[in-house]
């Protein structure tokens, strides 16, 4: 009967082991459901994790164009700092890229995105929040801006926009704010990267 209850407990830890394994298995297996990219940069990586469960079209879209090849050689051109913007609105600081700048002939054909505002998505716009470019609700597409510090104007009811709506936030730096950093540090002629900062790709995870 002893000699039963001894053989019992190496079963028991290799079972205990065995758990440990399908659980980081698991784990592994749920980061590559799309959710993490990276953006290859002249500069460094920045990774980014997305928020399909919150802004599904938004990732969705943003993701098709990842898919696509989209934004291969593709550039951040414009980029807002405080000193370069009217002394009489509001201060903004960040970092916009796309393919406007390296395939504008692609980039206009492109069907807009319904406008998922952060007061439905309950995504707000933070240090290293990722977010679309727009005009009016519905126009943003493949064009994109990363945060610099928190921009509360850009979520809705702010003065980012007149219509007030705000923009879609849809994920948020989660490495290489450092190497954000750098890209917004980079000489610029008004509100234009002098030269633009290469992005190399951006890819899945």
């Amino acid at each position: 009967m002893w000699y039963f209850f001894f053989e019992q407990i190496p079963m028991k830890r290799n079972y205990f082991i065995l758990l440990l394994l399908l659980f980081c298995w698991s784990c592994k297996e749920a980061k590559k459901t799309g959710t993490f990219i990276r953006i290859e940069t002249q500069f460094g990586d920045i990774h980014l994790q997305l928020y399909p469960e919150k802004a599904p079209k938004t990732v969705g879209a943003f993701l098709s164009y990842i898919d696509s090849g989209f934004y291969t050689n593709s550039t951040f051109y414009r980029v807002l700092k405080a000193e370069n913007q009217p002394s009489n609105g509001f201060k903004s600081e960040l970092i916009q890229g796309g393919i406007y700048q390296s395939n504008y002939g692609r980039s206009i054909k492109l069907k807009g995105i319904p406008h998922e505002s952060t007061l439905q998505t309950k995504l707000t716009h933070q240090n290293g929040t990722i977010s679309l470019a727009r005009t009016t609700p519905g126009t943003a597409s493949s064009e994109f801006f990363i945060c610099i510090g928190n921009q509360p104007a850009y979520d809705y009811g702010g003065d980012a926009n007149p219509d007030k709506l705000g923009f879609a936030a849809f994920g948020k730096v989660i490495k290489g704010f450092e190497t954000l950093k750098k890209i917004h540090t980079q000489t610029e002629n008004g509100e234009d990267f002098d030269p633009p900062v290469k992005i190399i790709n951006i890819t899945r995870e």
